[in-house]
């Protein structure tokens, strides 16, 4: 069992490797020059999961965000060819937006800039280190103690 000092040690840990990678995420995106900001990047990931074009209300729901910052985001991309916005086949009033040529293109890049990143992150770790936090790491985003399932 960890003390309180200890916890809020690791807090303070996994605070400044998250700053870490995104410091690092963002350097390896710019290096890349697309022309897209890490918000930007992470609506295209989210989009590209769909099976088909979501909603505007879809797409803040799921990144979690108000519906006037989807708008931003969307406008943004939208003016760049990554996304386009088209109405919904079976209500004309709805408006769904779906990935371009352009998109899927910059999602390949964005995949490989974070790529870079882990690889850049990660350098340190052996083999058996890489192992060992990715279970852990598992175990903290399913919020399921190990071995409980």
């Amino acid at each position: 069992m960890t003390t309180p000092d200890a916890d809020g040690l690791l807090a303070e840990q996994l605070l400044r490797l998250t700053r870490r990678v995104h410091r690092i995420q963002k350097r390896h995106l710019e290096h890349r020059d697309l022309g897209i900001t890490p918000a930007q990047s992470r609506l295209l990931r989210t989009l590209a999961h769909w099976g088909s074009p979501p909603r505007m209300a879809d797409l803040a729901e799921r990144l979690e965000v108000v519906p006037r910052a989807v708008t931003t985001l969307v406008d943004g991309l939208e003016a760049s060819g990554k996304v386009r916005r088209v109405p919904d086949p079976a209500n004309r009033r709805v408006i769904r937006i779906e990935l371009t040529d352009d998109g899927r293109g910059a999602l390949r890049e964005l995949r490989a800039a974070r790529r870079s990143a882990a690889e850049e992150i990660l350098a340190p770790l052996t083999g058996d280190q890489r192992e060992a936090l990715g279970g852990l790491l598992d175990t903290l985003i399913d919020g399921t103690p190990a071995g409980t399932c």
